[in-house]
């Protein structure tokens, strides 16, 4: 789907010259246009549905703390958590980690008997959140935040006509969307991890690994792109 890619590209691009700031909704309007055009959605499974609440009872079980628990703990703290934390500072928010970290927590903790057990940094949300794009004074992101969980909000009580919906779109079209609005973040966060010379080879090594997608023993890139990130760097300052 070439001209689907091309026409979103290049939507963006035009937006990003006159309106940065609706760069991304101008690439998902042309997409959906030219989606259309060529036949490309299919809405039969489409149809308008509420999310139903449903108590389950919560009960203590070793092995799950074991077989689900920890695992979704580590994939938490790796590939949400240590990300966010970059995406922040690599952004201007000089934030101490403790605070955040402990307070995700505690919600997680409190919040689990409810089904909300995976409180985290959202890092994929805080890279669009806390970039330019979403306000020119970096004192004002906060108002992304707050309108992304409202929306986040709307998405949960319609969540199976979302979830049709997206369904409906061709992948091409959600794939470039999704990479479309994280240019700026990735751009950003390379400009600041490629500062340092003494640094450049492991914040290097640290993206292209994560990058890979390398999954193994069921832990994702994120984790794997740090651990070879941090092996590097160990090695070329022992070498200095």
């Amino acid at each position: 789907q070439p001209v689907l890619v091309l026409g979103m590209f290049f939507s963006y691009l035009l937006a990003k010259r006159m309106q940065p700031r609706y760069a991304v909704l101008a690439a998902l309007l042309v997409g959906c246009l030219i989606a259309g055009i060529s036949g490309l959605l299919d809405f039969q499974r489409f149809s308008l549905q509420v999310a139903v609440p449903v108590w389950t009872t919560p009960a203590f079980s070793l092995a799950a703390i074991f077989s689900i628990g920890i695992p979704l703990f580590v994939i938490a703290m790796a590939s949400q958590n240590m990300p966010g934390l970059a995406v922040l500072r690599a952004e201007g928010y000089q934030v101490p980690a403790s605070p955040l970290i402990s307070t995700t927590g505690i919600a997680s903790v409190l919040l689990a008997p409810f089904g909300s057990h995976g409180i985290h940094l959202a890092a994929i949300t805080m890279a669009i959140c806390a970039g330019p794009e979403a306000h020119p004074d970096p004192q004002k992101r906060y108002t992304a935040a707050a309108w992304c969980g409202v929306f986040y909000g709307i998405a949960g009580i319609f969540g199976a006509t979302l979830a049709a919906l997206f369904a409906a779109f061709p992948a091409a079209l959600v794939l470039s969307v999704a990479a479309l609005a994280l240019l700026g973040s990735i751009g950003s966060g390379l400009t600041q991890a490629m500062q340092h010379p003494d640094e450049r080879e492991a914040a290097l090594i640290t993206f292209m690994v994560t990058a890979s997608g390398l999954t193994l023993f069921g832990i994702g890139a994120a984790l794997w792109g740090l651990i070879a990130g941090v092996i590097t760097l160990l090695i070329l300052r022992r070498r200095n």
